[in-house]
Parts: C-alpha cells; structure tokens; sequence
C-alpha cells in the first residue's frame, strides 16, 4: 500500500497566523527577501483578511504580529499598521473571490522579468510543477497604493493565478497556504533557470514538450504533498521558538 502520510504527521497544525509566518519566512529564504516589501493576505471568508504588517520584514515576521483587515484597508485586529500597498490585494479579492491567499514581492528573477516586460521559458520540471496560468502585466500605472491603481493591475491580471507587474515585481496566488507557496518558489525558479539558460546559452528550445506543459498548467497546486512541509520543517529547525511548547 502506498505511504500516504496525513500533513498533521509531517508537521504540527498550524493556525492561519503561523501559516502565514511560515510562508513568509520559507519565501524569504527562496528570494523573496526586498527588505520590507511584501504582502501576504489570507482570506478568512467574513470580508476581512490576515495579513503580515508594515514596518517587519518577512524573516523577522512572528504569529502574534500579524494583523487583521476589512475591505477598505481598516486594521480591526492587531497593534501594527497595514502595508501602504495592500489596496492591490484588497482590490483583487473584491474581483477574485476564488483566491484564498495572495501575496506580492519583489524576488530578484521574478523582478528583472518584470524589468524586460517578458514572461520566462519554462525549461525544467522545477519551473512547472506549481501549474497555473502566468501573465504579463506590461504596463505600470505607478505603486500600487491607491485602489484605482490597484484597479487597473487587478483587471490586467483577470483570471489568472500569478502575474509579473512590469517594473515591479510578482503577485502569487493560491487555494491554500500551502499551493501559494509552491506556485511562488516554483516561479522564481523558472525566473532564475531561464535567466541564466538565456545569459549563459542564448535561444534553447525548452526539452519539455507541449503536452506535459498543458498537462501541468491544470494544476491547483495542491498535489505536491510534502513540499510546503519539508519548508516548515526546515523553518521550525532554525527558529523553534516559532511555535508555542
């Protein structure tokens, strides 16, 4: 019988706050690490949203810190302030109410992507196995900070599930925690790999063919058991302080 095992075995259940802590901190040694840029929401489903405060950076990031938001901005939980930037999420869950987390950075591959206004090859298993649909948003309308602004990257985005915001940087989204953290990582590993295939060889037709490309697209990013865990695990191993004894 194949092994199967639960997530509560790999890891301990995790509350929406450390779910999002973890996800900030793993991101954070993937590269998503511009200083103090950065949004994560986590839509709790009553019109408001968990989200990672102003002022502290991913790798710093604590379950207690993180605050709860409505609609419009408004922190209504929490001791911190909300990021200047978080009309672009609170936009894109009035528009996408499919999408259970969010998040936005500035992760090096990602961003110089953005830069060239391009959308990367895809080359290898590791660029694909998030799934998902990945867009261009070729025009930039400014910092995301106010919600006509965010409105307008909103609608460039439409249905798809992550996005590179032309001088900017990326936006990330998932059914879970744990599928946005593996559309993320896998992103800004097919930003980095066809960054350096192009740098180092020029035009390489990619070795994946067409079918298995599609046949990866369809995925929720849900099915890679294992992958957000062995993530926790290596976070809770550098900082057991994370969760409570």
């Amino acid at each position: 019988m194949p092994f199967a095992p639960t997530p509560d075995k790999l890891i301990p259940q995790l509350t929406p706050e450390e779910e999002i802590v973890f996800l900030a901190r793993t991101l954070w040694r993937e590269g998503y690490n511009d200083h103090l840029a950065g949004h994560i929401t986590y839509n709790l489903g009553d019109g408001t949203f968990l989200c990672n405060p102003w002022l502290l950076t991913w790798r710093e990031l604590r379950p207690e810190q993180i605050i709860r938001i409505d609609l419009e901005g408004n922190v209504v939980e929490g001791e911190w302030p909300a990021p200047p930037g978080i009309p672009l999420h609170l936009e894109f869950h009035k528009a996408r109410h499919d999408v259970k987390v969010a998040l936005h950075n500035h992760p090096t591959y990602g961003t110089l992507w953005s830069d060239v206004q391009r959308l990367p090859p895809v080359y290898d298993q590791s660029s694909s196995i998030c799934g998902g649909d990945l867009v261009l948003v070729a025009e930039y309308g400014g910092g995301v900070t106010t919600a006509d602004v965010a409105r307008r990257a909103v609608e460039a985005i439409g249905s798809a599930d992550m996005a590179l915001l032309a001088g900017h940087g990326v936006f990330v989204t998932g059914v879970s925690i744990a599928a946005a953290h593996l559309r993320a990582v896998t992103l800004e590993t097919r930003c980095s790999h066809a960054w350096q295939i192009l740098s180092a060889a020029g035009g390489v037709r990619s070795a994946l063919p067409d079918w298995f490309l599609e046949q990866t697209r369809q995925h929720d990013g849900t099915g890679f058991h294992g992958f957000w865990e062995q993530a926790v695990r290596a976070e809770l191993d550098a900082d057991p302080s994370l969760l409570p004894t």
